[in-house]
């Protein structure tokens, strides 16, 4: 049977999507794709498989005798520009740290990205397109899932929640998140509660961090900020919520909008082209904070378009299903081994993902379940 070592540091940063895409990965294919692959994780040993999960430079340094054995891959979480928003650094070790970023990605075998639209960013930095592999990212509809309507009832009285119309958001308290839309509905709908889950990341490196802080020191009434919540409280906040709203700026493929919509929480997104060819159809947008306010009005004031919206999240949760997600990840181990042939066609199709549309993601996903 042939040998997969996942290799991964995101638990050194809590609250990161990063670390619930790498759980959620591991536990699909240790589950799903054990009568082909024997999976291990954070061994010092050589596979036929390497998958890194994360760029730490130790792992980079494995490369060469990695490659003696077997083949590399590599997750593409973030790209340099989306680093923007998110980390301050200095511009000697901003430049420095991108180089490493874009050297790691090109030193892979094979790279995997959550979104379709990062295989032409990644193009734009010389990886070849036959490199890259689009395979979204999933939740475990065991972890997150709807409540009953008395289940919820009974966690907003234990957490101290009024029975106002409550909007969540989870993520780490960056502007490229768009804290700061978010504190400014809260000032702007006295009547709606407003929950922030998530801390600083990465401490005082966060962008904005000092800025942040202020604006936090003397938040509105209606903006609850519980911190960081362990994951496996996550199902329990996403259903005493009425609406997710995330208003980053910049994302790839947000975990969090996956374990809303596997709730059937209605979601509510920042206009950007690459939510496009991955949620098409499955949630609202806005383009700034009057934008924001107009869909919360009216998810909580007309109980039809309520109910269509929690339909379409939860039609976007099966959509990324576990059988559909599985059978990729196998598609692509395959195609990764040498023994392996047959799937030229697929492959071609992955490459030329990158400018995706919704109706071309969902053609191409039903190839990958048919391959």
């Amino acid at each position: 049977m042939k040998t997969i070592n996942m290799l991964s540091k995101a638990d050194t940063v809590e609250g990161q999507g990063v670390l619930s895409a790498y759980l959620e990965q591991v536990e699909l294919v240790k589950n799903e794709l054990s009568d082909a692959f024997t999976v291990s994780v954070n061994r010092r040993q050589m596979s036929d498989i390497v998958h890194y999960h994360t760029i730490n430079l130790r792992y980079f340094l494995t490369l060469p005798l990695m490659k003696l054995r077997g083949k590399t891959v590599g997750y593409v979480h973030f790209l340099p520009e989306t680093l923007e928003g998110s980390i301050h650094l200095s511009p000697l070790v901003k430049e420095v740290f991108y180089r490493y970023v874009l050297l790691f990605y090109k030193s892979m075998d094979y790279l995997v990205t959550v979104n379709p639209d990062f295989v032409e960013r990644l193009a734009g930095y010389g990886i070849p397109r036959e490199k890259v592999w689009f395979i979204p990212n999933y939740v475990s509809d065991a972890q997150f899932h709807p409540l009953t309507a008395e289940e919820r009832a009974a966690l907003r009285e234990r957490h101290g929640l009024s029975s106002r119309f409550t909007v969540f958001c989870a993520g780490q308290l960056q502007k490229r998140k768009g804290i700061f839309d978010f504190i400014e509905l809260a000032r702007r709908m006295p009547d709606i509660q407003f929950i922030w889950a998530g801390s600083f990341a990465f401490g005082n490196l966060s962008d904005g961090y000092q800025e942040i802080r202020r604006a936090l020191e003397n938040p509105p009434e209606n903006l609850l900020l519980p911190g960081l919540i362990p994951r496996g409280e996550m199902n329990e906040w996403y259903n005493m919520a009425d609406c997710m709203l995330l208003p980053s700026y910049e994302e790839l493929f947000p975990m969090t909008v996956l374990e809303a919509m596997s709730c059937g929480v209605p979601v509510v997104l920042r206009d950007l082209e690459l939510y496009k060819s991955i949620l098409s159809g499955v949630y609202q947008s806005g383009q700034d904070v009057e934008g924001f306010a107009a869909v919360l009005r009216r998810l909580q004031a007309d109980p039809d378009f309520y109910r269509q919206q929690a339909e379409r999240s939860l039609e976007g949760s099966r959509f990324y299903n576990r059988d559909r997600v599985a059978q990729m990840w196998r598609n692509f181990y395959e195609h990764v081994l040498p023994q392996e042939s047959g799937r030229e066609e697929l492959r071609l199709e992955s490459r030329r993902s990158g400018k995706a549309s919704p109706k071309r993601a969902k053609a191409l996903a039903g190839l990958w379940m048919v391959r």
